[in-house]
């Protein structure tokens, strides 16, 4: 039966009214399905401004860890290399031990010498993701050139011709106020103590004065190379401090701005069931409008 002109706009009314509970419903059941009051900014309101920005600091924080990662990555590969040029050079100390004890077998010390002068010297040498991590920001050349090092004499003065690096101290940026200083260079006293010891047997001189020059230098290179560990050691705390810091702003900031744009489940659930009952409410009234007749009131 066609709807009477009488009732025309009471049903248009309720059914306007009827579309517009039903896009609420339909914009909750979305809400409902992501968690999200919306999958654009654009629906977040004044929110949206506050989103944004947590968002971006967020990735921002994601770089700054990111890069003090890499950093302590670096310093522990450092870390690494020093404590086994300390191992090498404690043993070379308790062979020179041995020799000054025992008064034989030059040429074997002379070759263990140049042994581990080469071993020392890739051991400075070290890399990682293609950077030379003891050459300053020279990191794209060895910072050790045994070529370049002349043979040590008794008695002998510092020589740090084999560097090939530069004074640079390397840095990473951990935070928006935040820089933290980390590394060591191979031309660092204790590496060039270490290599001219090495030196002074490698080129023959050992004598008693050549020897004993040569075990002061080393037991110099060991307690020093001891505090550049520590130096190293207090880098990488500063670098993990500085990582978890971000990693907790992360999860800070992350989880406002999933409260800014996140929903209430459990009151969004609410809203669909009150939808829900509109919907069957004004249904219902615009059918109870539609069967309305004259003969009903008369009869």
């Amino acid at each position: 039966m066609g709807m009477r002109v009488a009732t025309f706009a009471a049903s248009d009314r309720l059914l306007q009214a009827a579309l517009k509970v039903q896009a609420k419903q339909a914009e909750a059941t979305l809400q409902q399905a992501s968690g999200q009051i919306s999958d654009n900014y654009g629906g977040l309101g004044n929110k949206a401004g506050s989103v944004v920005s947590l968002q971006s600091s967020v990735s921002m924080s994601k770089s700054y860890a990111e890069a003090a990662n890499t950093a302590s990555t670096r310093v522990e590969a450092m870390y690494d290399a020093v404590d086994s040029i300390i191992d090498q050079i404690t043993s070379m100390k308790a062979t020179l031990s041995s020799f000054s004890a025992t008064s034989s077998g030059t040429d074997e010390l002379q070759v263990t010498a140049e042994e581990m002068l080469e071993s020392l010297a890739s051991l400075m040498n070290t890399q990682l993701g293609g950077r030379y991590l003891f050459a300053g920001s020279a990191v794209d050349r060895p910072p050790i050139d045994l070529d370049s090092l002349a043979s040590a004499t008794s008695p002998s003065s510092a020589d740090t011709s084999y560097y090939q690096g530069d004074d640079a101290v390397t840095a990473v940026k951990v935070s928006s106020e935040q820089t933290v200083s980390y590394g060591v260079t191979a031309d660092n006293e204790n590496f060039e103590k270490a290599l001219r010891a090495l030196s002074l047997v490698a080129s023959g001189a050992t004598d008693s004065d050549a020897l004993t020059e040569a075990s002061g230098l080393l037991d110099e290179a060991i307690s020093g190379l001891a505090t550049v560990q520590t130096r190293l050691s207090l880098n990488a705390s500063a670098l993990k401090t500085a990582i978890s810091d971000q990693e907790n702003y992360q999860d800070f900031a992350g989880d406002l701005a999933t409260s800014l744009s996140g929903v209430d489940v459990a009151v969004v659930a609410a809203k669909m069931s009150a939808y829900e009952t509109q919907l069957q409410a004004a249904y219902a009234a615009i059918g109870n409008i539609a069967s309305l007749k004259l003969s009903s009131y008369l009869s």
